[in-house]
Order: structure tokens, then C-alpha cells, then sequence
């Protein structure tokens, strides 16, 4: 039986870890999401936003409609903390609140197309970094870094990962 090789002149053994080769890994995506968030975090800068404006427009976009709840259990964040992310976005144009039609207490949230622009603008800074990344360690590390990313997240968020990706709210 084979245990695999984790590339060119890494050797080491895919089922069997060392605490520096975990050590190694960890700062490794430390650095990575320091990258992935870089562009980004620039285009929020100039305009007084953060991660957080950026999560709550991601996920606006990739849920349209979706509601305030939903968002809050997407996000993981407090009601309070995802209500001052909302005002902002709300009074600056990007983000509309509907009334729900069947539940009348649902608040449905979309981005507004200004909305839409700055999204645009967010996630082709990082397509460009995630599709070079990809090009250069070719398609099995691509699934391979996939699932690795996918057997990290806990079950429940695993689920909503799921959800997510089969194209549901």
C-alpha cells in the first residue's frame, strides 16, 4: 500500500505528520490568507470598509435574497456586529433590504448594482491570485487542497459549504 509523497522533494508521508511539518503547513496558510485578503483589503481601505463589508457582500451576492438570519449563521458573527456592517452597507448604496413576502419580520438583502461593482471588483483580485495559484500546482494539488480544506471545517459548516456549493442559500 502506498502512502504518497506530498511532491518534489518534500518526501514526506501523507498519513504521518510532524509537529514542524504541521507547524510548517499552518504558517504557510497564515500566509496564504495574508495574500488572498491583500488586494482586497486595499480596494476596502479607501473606502473605510473591512473583511467583515467584504464577507457580508460576498455572500449577499452569492445568496441573493438571502436573509439577515441566514447571514448571521453563514458569517458567524453576532446580530449586533452584523447590524453595523449592514447600516454602513445599506446607507452607502450597496446593499438593499426588502421586506419578505411571505414573513413580513424577514429583512431579504441584495446588493444594489453599486453593490454589485464593488463585489466585481473585490472577488477579480482574488480569481486573479486563486487562478494563478492554481495554474502553478496543477489540477490534482487543486483537489487535493480542496479537500484538505474541506476536512477542516466542522461538520455544521461543512453542511453549509455544501449548500453553498450545490447552489441553495
Amino acid at each position: 500500500m502506498s502512502t504518497g509523497n506530498a511532491g518534489p522533494g518534500g518526501g514526506e508521508s501523507l498519513l504521518f505528520l510532524t509537529d514542524e511539518q504541521l507547524r510548517k503547513g499552518i504558517e504557510a496558510m497564515f500566509f496564504a490568507y495574508r495574500g488572498f485578503t491583500a488586494d482586497p483589503d486595499r480596494i476596502l481601505d479607501g473606502l473605510d470598509y473591512g473583511r467583515a463589508h467584504h464577507r457580508a457582500i460576498h455572500f449577499i451576492h452569492r445568496c441573493p435574497g438571502t436573509t439577515v438570519n441566514n447571514l448571521l449563521s453563514i458569517l458567524g458573527v453576532t446580530k449586533q456586529s452584523l447590524n453595523r456592517v449592514l447600516r454602513s452597507l445599506i446607507e452607502d448604496g450597496l446593499v438593499e433590504s426588502r421586506v419578505g413576502r411571505v414573513d413580513k419580520r424577514e429583512r431579504h438583502l441584495h446588493l444594489t448594482e453599486k453593490g454589485a461593482t464593488l463585489e466585481r471588483a473585490l472577488s477579480d483580485a482574488q480569481r486573479v491570485r486563486m487562478r494563478a495559484a492554481y495554474r502553478a500546482a496543477g489540477p490534482q494539488a487543486v483537489q487535493g487542497f480542496r479537500q484538505v480544506l474541506e476536512a477542516m471545517m466542522d461538520p455544521d459548516l461543512r453542511r453549509q459549504y455544501q449548500t453553498l456549493k450545490e447552489g441553495g442559500a
